[in-house]
């Protein structure tokens, strides 16, 4: 049995579909708890009159933050494995019994799958989904995108993560003072309980936490560029503190990047200064970043197929790096 968690402030379009959805999947035996702010009556939850309105539970939590309401919803849950979603994100039909599949292996403590950018959200919002369909331009592309094998992972956000319950409870559950960065703190806690394996520069192995690409869901993206680079900025700054705080899955290289960038952008005329040919360094490297980008747009449209789309990308990228990069710096040196 699965216990579906949705934490939210209160009832949107999203939810709403999001219980829709739900309730077509191509599996019996789950919960669904749903974690407003104040209560509200289940069909306020739902469009349609056809639900069952027995599997829905609404537990009212107060205003705290998304980590806290996981918790409380985990302490109300019935199920042996706890699913996470977002109340802006919905499941494909199979998304439960490709789960369970996985959880056939006793070994497999949790499990994560992408959240694809939904085919009818805005074109901002597909371009703000899209950025991050490459290595180059989003660092983590298999969270986005269906990519590779089942494999093991030291880290994935809420939005798609699943957790056997007696696990989740036996580490205290998410941390309730993070967001965002609860997931990451999760993810952490459960290699570190549960499979201590020291790896070198301090990285611990993950490997009974299982990402798999044919568990999906859609996640709805933010509607403009100035609301993508506010979340952008806050993960940039969540990222910037673990990399201090919690080195074992958060200090990679690939997260020092944008903010690598961003101090040559700003200082990296200085090789001007140099003696030739070492002040042709400058020029070299932002013929990097250039040949980089369009690599990423190539990439990009070769999943999405949507020219404008992908063009469009060439601007949010490098205007994420900015802004990630900044933010990533005040989360390594500055006090929270």
């Amino acid at each position: 049995m699965f216990s579906i968690i949705i934490p939210c402030q209160k009832p949107s379009v999203y939810l709403k579909e999001c219980l829709e959805c739900i309730t077509c999947l191509d599996y019996v035996d789950f919960e669904v708890i749903v974690l407003p702010d104040e209560y509200v009556e289940t069909q306020q939850c739902c469009v349609s009159t056809d639900i069952d309105f027995t599997k829905i539970k609404i537990v009212p939590t107060g205003s705290v933050l998304p980590g806290a309401k996981r918790n409380i919803g985990a302490r109300q849950s019935q199920g042996e494995i706890l699913a996470f979603i977002d109340d802006d994100a919905y499941p494909a039909k199979d998304w439960l019994k490709n789960t369970s599949r996985v959880f056939e292996d006793k070994n497999v403590i949790a499990l994560g799958g992408p959240g694809l950018t939904p085919p009818d959200d805005s074109f901002w919002q597909q371009v703000s989904g899209a950025m991050y369909l490459s290595w180059f331009s989003g660092a983590n592309p298999k969270r986005f995108w269906p990519l590779g094998q089942k494999h093991a992972v030291d880290d994935w956000p809420s939005m798609n993560f699943f957790v056997r319950r007696d696990d989740f409870l036996a580490i205290g559950g998410f941390a309730e003072n993070y967001w965002p960065g609860e997931d990451t703190k999760l993810c952490l806690d459960l290699i570190t309980h549960f499979f201590i394996s020291p790896l070198p520069r301090g990285r611990l192995s993950g490997g009974r936490i299982i990402y798999d690409p044919s568990v999906i869901v859609y996640h709805h993206r933010r509607k403009n560029l100035a609301k993508h680079l506010k979340q952008a900025g806050q993960f940039g700054w969540q990222r910037g503190l673990f990399a201090k705080k919690f080195p074992a899955n958060s200090r990679k290289i690939k997260y020092f990047l944008p903010s690598l960038f961003l101090l040559f952008a700003l200082f990296g005329w200085l090789a001007l200064f140099l003696p030739q040919p070492l002040n042709l360094i400058y020029f070299l490297l932002w013929l990097i970043y250039f040949v980089s980008l369009i690599i990423s747009f190539v990439q990009i449209y070769a999943k999405i197929k949507k020219i404008k789309i992908a063009l469009a990308t060439l601007v949010y990228i490098p205007l994420t790096h900015f802004w990630y990069g900044v933010n990533f710096l005040k989360g390594m040196f500055l006090k929270p």
